[in-house]
């Protein structure tokens, strides 16, 4: 159960493997070693060498503890997850590209024995076509579900929280839902349990993560615009909030996520930058980018 883009995706992927737990199924959870720029002050991702107290699984994957950060310190969502677990979680590095991706997962799944890869997306953003005016992280998620399409383990996309990253609208989210429907690869909805919501809602506190808390308030039924990153972005709370939508991105890839396409086979991250950029889609990336040559590290993500 893997976090698809870097940071708190953690916690929105904690709901559907306790989902997956309540049927009798086990789980792994993981994410991406890649922390918001008011988290980890470097742009981009980090790589597998700049990674202290981590366990290797392979040169683009390892098992993060509590204790596990960066080379400057800093602590990832996924080691603030193994605190609140009590249990090592999956660092994905995504340095290498989409093909470094299929890489890690393969690894990861070969050394925790797991046979399904679910890719969990906060907010919808994943689903994106490029064109969606709030579009502001579409880089890490679109390397993540090419590489998993492309690696040897099965995959399925969970896309929870429609709207509750302030990026894509839920409406815009919903017609995504609906276009991935008339390709046929939609292939079922469900919505947390109060206590998978609570339990959420308590590890979104301890990850500072905003966007997974907003699905625990969807899921209690708290509606209306509430403003996220310091009041840059506002978020349309409703009942579609709760819900996740899951896909099987396999057959229909570029009618499910249709920005993977255009990354599909990167074997860098900049690659995967140009690869957008060059079709008109701005990045997290170039956005981080640009807040740590004006030196302000701490300024919040749009």
């Amino acid at each position: 159960m893997l976090g698809a883009g870097g940071g708190g995706d953690v916690v929105g992927a904690l709901a559907i493997a306790r989902m997956c737990e309540s049927l009798g199924t086990g789980f792994v959870l993981g994410g991406v070693a890649w922390e918001r720029i008011v988290v980890d002050p470097r742009p981009g991702p980090r790589p597998a060498s700049e990674i202290d107290g981590g366990t290797p699984l392979g040169p683009r994957a390892l098992l993060a503890g509590p204790g596990t950060a960066t080379v400057d310190g800093v602590a990832f969502s996924e080691s603030l997850m193994a605190r609140h677990l009590g249990t090592e979680t999956v660092l994905i590095d995504v340095t290498a590209g989409a093909a470094g991706v299929s890489e890690g997962i393969d690894a990861a799944c070969r050394g925790l024995a797991c046979d399904l890869v679910v890719l969990a997306d906060v907010g919808g953003d994943i689903l994106a076509t490029g064109d969606e005016p709030g579009l502001a992280s579409p880089l890490c998620d679109a390397v993540m579900v090419a590489g998993a399409v492309a690696a040897d383990t099965a995959c399925v996309l969970a896309v929870t929280g429609a709207g509750c990253d302030g990026e894509l609208t839920p409406g815009e989210v919903l017609e995504r839902v609906a276009a991935a429907a008339r390709a046929g690869a939609w292939t079922g909805t469900w919505s947390p349990s109060p206590g998978i919501a609570a339990e959420v809602a308590a590890a979104a506190a301890a990850n500072t993560t905003e966007a997974s808390l907003q699905l625990a308030r969807c899921a209690r039924g708290e509606t209306g615009p509430t403003p996220i990153r310091g009041g840059r972005r506002t978020v349309e709370l409703t009942p579609v909030g709760a819900l996740a939508f899951f896909f099987d991105p396999t057959p229909a890839m570029r009618d499910v996520a249709p920005l993977a396409p255009v990354v599909a086979g990167t074997k860098s991250i900049e690659a995967a930058r140009a690869a957008l950029e060059a079709r008109g889609v701005r990045t997290e990336l170039d956005y981080e980018r640009e807040r740590a040559s004006e030196g302000n590290g701490t300024t919040t993500v749009p």
